[in-house]
């Protein structure tokens, strides 16, 4: 008799109800559920928005739209700060049930930060971005923001396709503050964090990681800034201490070397862009986000929510689709790693 792997199941938070969240996450569920049997989807966002699409009757069994209410109707492209509390509890049912294993794993669509913290008061709920907010719903102190995309042979003279992974020590920060937000033990932390889940979710035994510095030329040992000599070299010292295969730090203009991008698992950035940017530049919209040091699983799009073209039905589910696969990806491995635990123990 075969036997069939039990389905995983994800979630996808719609995001901001008035952008492009609505129609990539259900767009982004179809072509899932068309190519991997073995999944089953729950789709949270009031019902309303998913109306204008047809679900084919083959695939209506393995997706569940979960409707959570709107406070206000929307109108595509129109943000509405009364809806700033949907957006929150779409995240905090995903949360929740990932935490009570309802779900395997989260997919979160893109939201509007300025929104939610026009339409929600309380400092204490002051919203910087998904990465932030997850880690307080999940107890976490320090959580690491990763990008991750497939670049394929040929791009930059690679000789295989190679997985560009990019993970940040700090995340939402206006630049100015990013030196005072850095000190050697929340870098080693941060390259403590990425090293454990390239190893625990994505199934990769010796990562290989590369570690940029601040400041132009790596500071130039002193000379253009001391945040690499107090700070960075120190905790990556730290870090080889205890067996990790790190290096730099690097100038951020020459650590992502197309030659390097074939042997080194992640590379780690000291703040947003300059990480991001050339991640983006060479991810052309497919890349996914990442949130490592979670008890749970989150992926997300990396884009925007793209109010000039919501609602026109032309906007582009790829990466959403990224992001189901990644999901999928890690979650199908920390059930197999479970399984494998769990029959160690019993034996």
């Amino acid at each position: 008799m075969i036997q069939h792997p039990a389905p995983v199941n994800l979630v996808i938070c719609s995001g901001e109800p008035a952008g492009i969240g609505p129609e990539v996450s259900i767009a982004g569920a179809l072509a899932f559920l068309k190519e991997q049997d073995a999944v089953h989807i729950t789709l949270l966002g009031d019902v309303s928005l998913f109306e204008g699409t047809s679900i084919p009757v083959e695939l209506a069994h393995r997706l569940n739209i979960e409707s959570i209410p709107l406070a206000v109707p929307v109108q595509p492209g129109q943000l509405n700060a009364m809806n700033a509390q949907y957006v929150l509890d779409l995240l905090n049912s995903a949360t929740s049930g990932c935490m009570q294993g309802r779900f395997d794993a989260m997919v979160t669509a893109p939201l509007q930060k300025s929104i939610i913290n026009d339409g929600i008061t309380s400092a204490d709920t002051l919203f910087s971005g998904h990465t932030e907010y997850l880690a307080k719903l999940c107890h976490q102190e320090h959580v690491v923001m990763m990008l991750c995309a497939t670049l394929p042979v040929g791009f930059l003279g690679l000789h295989k396709p190679c997985d560009l992974r990019v993970a940040l020590v700090t995340t939402h920060l206006p630049l100015r503050d990013v030196p005072e937000a850095l000190n050697q033990q929340k870098i080693l932390e941060t390259i403590q964090i990425v090293e454990k889940d390239l190893r625990t979710r994505f199934g990769i035994s010796k990562p290989v990681i590369r570690v940029a510095g601040l400041n132009p030329h790596a500071g130039e040992s002193g000379y253009l800034g001391h945040e690499e000599v107090d700070m960075i070299a120190p905790a990556i010292a730290a870090a080889k201490g205890s067996g990790i295969q790190v290096s730099g730090p690097y100038p951020a203009d020459t650590m992502f070397d197309p030659q390097a991008l074939e042997h080194v698992d992640a590379f780690i950035a000291m703040y947003h862009d300059q990480g991001l940017a050339p991640f983006k530049f060479v991810s052309f919209g497919g890349g996914v986000n990442v949130t490592l040091g979670l008890p749970i699983i989150r992926t997300s799009v990396d884009h925007g929510t793209a109010l000039d073209i919501a609602g026109k039905g032309t906007a582009d589910a790829g990466s959403m689709l990224e992001a189901l696969r990644l999901a999928y990806q890690l979650a199908s491995h920390s059930k197999n790693t479970n399984k494998v635990i769990n029959k160690v123990l019993n034996t």
